[in-house]
């Protein structure tokens, strides 16, 4: 394949339990050795990588994201969407929801990513006592067009009393005296035009155990619900972000450059911040056929709109004579990342 900015990776999970029972059946073919599937037998789709439901979590994560780990790295920005309709598999892949920590063949694209993250940095600091990293994280969700810092404790103990049925402002008052004020979240435009998000918390991370330890504090807060398609349903986008700011010796551009430098010169040193944003969106879903009702069907009118927002980012950044609208909260936050 060509270089290119964008790359697509097609996951075909096995069928659940659910679908064998009522006799569901493969729709999908798999060309051997390229990444193509047919369906039936004249519709042909081809992408960057293609995995049958056979395919490792290993696999994935080595052929997919592992070098976009490498340029994270090497100080270029990186992000992972994982897209597909409710059930797919979204969250299995990504590794976010940790249902079984102790099971590593199983872990997904961010725990691995975050472990070999460390062992690279470590290896590099080894090699130049020059170099000096730090690693932080921020966990956010966009829930009905909401932006909540699920790292924050304000933040989530706000919101579970909000929906609790018997809550009231006197008890809450009483519960957050401990807890400091959240500020709100906001996507903001700065003078050169590059979309950032303020008011995030960014927890510093010293070992691949501690930066588990807020996904897994993130993941507990994340909206889920139940609908006809899936038990465990994600009811809202959440973005995984892991900040690397690094000093590191200078290479120097051209050789003649290095032999005119005086002997004993001090070496230059650069400074270097990127970012590496997980994303698992919520699935995209048809009321008629998760039979959603209420609060549910109203987050999964959301969900459809959010995932409506990203198609036109992404053909927007395409498309130079097109300016996408950052009011709105699901575009701002796909340019941000």
């Amino acid at each position: 394949m060509t270089s290119t900015a964008v790359r697509v990776a097609l996951r075909v999970r096995p069928l659940a339990q659910r679908e064998q029972l009522t006799n569901c059946t493969e729709c999908l073919s798999f060309i051997p050795n390229e990444p193509q599937i047919l369906i039936g037998t004249d519709k042909s789709f081809t992408y960057d990588y293609v995995f049958d439901p056979n395919t490792p979590q290993n696999d994935v994560y080595k052929k997919a994201a592992g070098p976009l780990l490498d340029k994270f790295v090497d100080g270029f920005n990186a992000t992972i969407l994982a897209y597909g309709q409710t059930g797919s598999g979204k969250t299995y892949s990504m590794g976010t929801g940790l249902e079984n920590p102790a099971d590593t063949e199983n872990e997904g694209i961010v725990p691995r990513c975050i472990i070999d993250l460390f062992q690279s940095l470590e290896e590099r600091a080894q090699r130049s006592a020059d170099f000096k990293y730090e690693v932080y994280v921020s966990f956010l969700e966009l829930y009905n067009e909401e932006l909540i810092d699920l790292l924050n404790p304000h933040t989530s103990h706000k919101r579970k009393n909000h929906s609790s049925p018997g809550h009231n402002s006197m008890s809450h008052n009483n519960n957050n005296n401990n807890i400091p004020a959240a500020a709100e979240v906001t996507i903001r435009e700065d003078v050169a035009g590059n979309i950032y998000w303020s008011g995030v918390k960014e927890e510093l991370c010293t070992s691949p155990k501690e930066l588990l330890g807020f996904l897994e504090k993130g993941s507990l807060c994340r909206t889920t619900g139940s609908t006809d398609m899936n038990s465990v349903s994600s009811r809202s986008h959440a973005v995984f972000s892991v900040i690397l700011k690094q000093q590191r010796p200078q290479e120097e551009a051209e050789n003649h450059d290095r032999s005119s430098s005086p002997l004993g010169a001090t070496k230059k040193l650069q400074s270097l911040t990127s970012k590496f944003h997980f994303v698992d969106l919520a699935g995209s879903e048809r009321l008629k056929r998760t039979n959603a009702q209420g609060d549910r069907a109203k987050e999964g009118i959301a969900i459809n709109a959010g995932l409506l927002a990203l198609g036109n980012v992404i053909s927007a950044l395409g498309d130079e004579s097109r300016r996408t609208a950052h009011s709105d909260p699901h575009a701002g936050l796909c340019v941000a990342c």
